[in-house]
Formats: C-alpha cells, sequence, structure tokens
C-alpha cells in the first residue's frame, strides 16, 4: 500500500514521484492489567481515564524506518486503579522521492496517523474483554505534538 505524501505530485528533482509505503504493522509490546478485579468491575463513580501517547521514530537502513506509537492508559475511580494498558504499535515504512528535510515531520505526523486507528481498535477491545465497556479514544493529533516537541528544544 503506497501513500502519495505529495499532493501536486511534484518529484523533489527527481524523475521519481514521492511515495511512502507500508511495510508491516505490529504489536511490539502490549500489557493489561485489572489489578482490583473483580472488585473494579463495578466502581462506585464515574472512572477518570489518563492517556499519554508518543512516537518514536527509528532508522533501519537507507529511507527504511521503523515509527513506534506508545499508549499508556490508567483508568481509575475515587478509591482504586481500575486497569492499566501499555500498548507500543509499530509499523515499518519505506520513503521513496522524499526530500530529507521532510522526513522528519512525516515519521512522527503521517506514520502515526496512519497507526493510530489500529492501535484504538487493540486498545477498545482489551477494555471490553477485560470486563470494561470498551475504551474509544478521541483522535490524536500528531501534527501539534510534533510542533509542541519543536517548542521544547
Amino acid at each position: 500500500m503506497a501513500k502519495d505524501t505529495d499532493a501536486d505530485h511534484s518529484t523533489n528533482g527527481s524523475d521519481e514521484p514521492t511515495t511512502m509505503q507500508i511495510s508491516a504493522q505490529y504489536i511490539k509490546d502490549f500489557s493489561f492489567e485489572n489489578p482490583n478485579s473483580p472488585g473494579s468491575l463495578q466502581p462506585k463513580t464515574e472512572p477518570s481515564v489518563e492517556v499519554n501517547v508518543d512516537v518514536q521514530a527509528t532508522s533501519l537502513s537507507d529511507h527504511v524506518y521503523e515509527v513506534s506509537l506508545t499508549t499508556s492508559i490508567t483508568g481509575r475511580d475515587e478509591t482504586q486503579v481500575l486497569f492499566i494498558i501499555e500498548l507500543v504499535y509499530a509499523g515499518i515504512f519505506t520513503f521513496q522521492g522524499e526530500n530529507q528535510d521532510n522526513i522528519q515531520p512525516a515519521l512522527l505526523i503521517d506514520c502515526p496517523q496512519l497507526l493510530f486507528p489500529f492501535a484504538r481498535s487493540i486498545i477498545s477491545s482489551v477494555t471490553q474483554n477485560g470486563g470494561f465497556p470498551p475504551l474509544l479514544l478521541q483522535p490524536v493529533n500528531f501534527a501539534q505534538l510534533y510542533t509542541d516537541s519543536k517548542k521544547d528544544l
């Protein structure tokens, strides 16, 4: 599956159009804990859910990168931890015709946007299979996360 990352189909100085190919996607690490069951399955108050998202990219070879989307989630009510989820969902991406200046934003914005729906589905299924209502994560603005990370430097 190839994604055209250049809307005007320019070639960035080469004869080859810019493309991004997803070679693989997979669960790299996964943990679900329901530490206080069965009592946690009937919380006394509306639970609060804390979600943390991180993206890392690693070069595997020329034009080939692994992008890892790490999602950590803790659900609590006022007296106990209900569940803890840690998921690292990753993909292998190959870029052709991409300008080196555009690789980092593509890795940290475009790639996790493609991985996120799969991670969201896994998290929804595991919370439901763990005895809770399915947790449907809200969309993540990876462009804003990227911009914010640049401000911190």
